[in-house]
């Protein structure tokens, strides 16, 4: 095997590993969300340095094979794409440590009717699938499961535009709950980027594989 090669496959494997740190970040702010768990909310928090750590370190050997092999082809593409994957997941790792910060700055458990409403747990839990779901097609090199991401996407987007409308409906008979719907809508707007940000690295995985640029045009061509 060629040295590019073994660097490459080493790169890959530190960027998998990132995948799964902040897919574990991200599932442990939902369950702290779910049981009001302040303790595992600061772990996530505590974790956050982590993140930060590996993607200081991956963006550091992706400069190294840049300046040492000078790639072309689908090896550029590959690094190209790593940057900005990395990029994205450092963002998604951030909306996991906001969402734990709410937790432990909340002063109650949330309300199961505003939950419920507002569909904000099955929307983490696709936010979460989404994730998962871009890991397992860089792993794969699977375009058709990088493509399946943008339509999860819409769910994100229907719940992120109703819950304004939702949750003002609510407070007309719950003026009490003022306080944790400004928590709710805060979580949900971050977990729309979360979906933005997946939907970016779903890009990037059919850039790396098919040389096709998909910003700004049909996510389905």
């Amino acid at each position: 095997m060629a040295q590019i090669e073994t660097e490459l496959q080493l790169l890959k494997t530190e960027a998998i590993n990132m995948w799964t740190l902040v897919n574990s970040q991200l599932s442990k702010a939902r369950l702290a969300f779910l049981n009001f768990d302040k303790d595992l909310a600061r772990e996530v928090v505590l974790k956050e340095k982590r993140v930060n750590g590996s993607e200081l370190k991956i963006d550091r050997d992706c400069e190294n094979i840049f300046a040492l092999f000078c790639p072309v082809a689908i090896d550029l593409r590959f690094l190209l794409a790593v940057l900005k994957i990395n990029s994205n997941l450092e963002r998604i790792g951030d909306i996991a440590e906001g969402i734990a910060k709410y937790i432990i700055d909340a002063e109650a458990p949330f309300s199961d009717e505003m939950l419920k409403i507002t569909r904000i747990l099955p929307m983490y839990e696709e936010s979460v699938n989404m994730l998962e779901d871009t890991q397992a097609a860089f792993e794969r090199e699977d375009t058709i499961l990088a493509r399946s991401v943008f339509k999860k996407d819409d769910f994100l987007d229907d719940v992120n535009k109703s819950s304004h409308k939702v949750l003002e409906q609510h407070l007309q008979n719950h003026p009490q709950d003022a306080s944790q719907s400004l928590w709710i809508l805060s979580i949900i707007r971050k977990l729309e980027r979360v979906g933005d940000q997946s939907k970016n690295i779903a890009e990037e995985i059919i850039f790396y594989l098919e040389a096709k640029v998909l910003k700004h045009k049909n996510k389905f061509v």
